[in-house]
């Protein structure tokens, strides 16, 4: 591996930053032309298309854990976990023992604060 030395690295990343700006000038640009627009929803649709086995393997593979987890981001979006846990005790334990949340304190969730309470969610989902 070749050294750089700091004249380098500050070129290398200067010109890094200046490709990054470009391409979010032009973005910002196209993203509302028809043509970007028609364009980006065929790449869609054709995803969509190919992976759509996939995405349903997903949610059948474990249907009862992304139930708890919806159930549970919709009583925190109401501000009412208590109920959730009081409602839904099993389901509350299978994301606690999935380490989707971490301890909570129920009567936090009347305070309009972030919700520290939910670990990033696994990606083998």
């Amino acid at each position: 591996m070749s050294e750089f030395t700091e004249e380098q690295i500050s070129s290398i990343l200067d010109s890094y930053k200046n490709k990054r700006e470009k391409e979010k000038e032009r973005y910002e640009k196209i993203k509302h032309t028809p043509e970007f627009k028609e364009k980006n929803r065929q790449r869609a649709r054709k995803y969509y298309e190919n992976n759509k086995e996939k995405v349903n393997n997903k949610y059948q593979q474990d249907p009862e854990f992304i139930r708890s987890r919806n159930s549970y981001n919709y009583y925190k979006k109401t501000n009412s976990l208590e109920k959730f846990i009081q409602k839904f005790p099993t389901r509350y334990q299978l994301l606690k023992d999935r380490g989707y949340l971490k301890d909570i304190n129920p009567s936090s969730s009347t305070s309009n604060e972030t919700d520290s309470s939910v670990a990033e969610p696994s990606s083998s989902l």
